[in-house]
């Protein structure tokens, strides 16, 4: 195999971050569309959440999150949120989670 690919030259081409916005409310009810937004977008490289809209998140939410940012990591995929609501930062907060999020946090 090595002696067919020899003279070849290959370039990583590095793909712009799959963008997933987040709803209003981001609850039991959206969280299944959420997740299959996110999987999607993770299966394909880098992810960039806008997090700008969000006025309620749930914990469950903030957990899935975490958890998309953990495989993104382990696939070596950047990971970011932009634009957190104040709402959004507020929750994160509240439930003591800001060392998970601190790395992905932007604007």
């Amino acid at each position: 195999m090595a002696e067919k690919l020899r003279g070849l030259s290959f370039a990583m081409v590095k793909q712009a971050a799959k963008s997933v916005a987040l709803p209003a409310i981001v609850d039991l009810d959206s969280l299944d569309g959420v997740r299959d937004l996110l999987l999607d977008a993770l299966d394909e490289g880098a992810v960039t959440i806008s997090a700008e809209a969000v006025e309620r998140v749930s914990t469950n939410a903030l957990f899935m999150l975490i958890c998309a940012a953990e495989t993104a990591r382990r696939n070596h995929f950047d990971f970011a949120i932009e634009q957190p609501s104040v709402p959004f930062a507020a929750a994160i907060e509240r439930l003591g989670l800001g060392a998970q999020f601190s790395g992905m946090m932007r604007g």
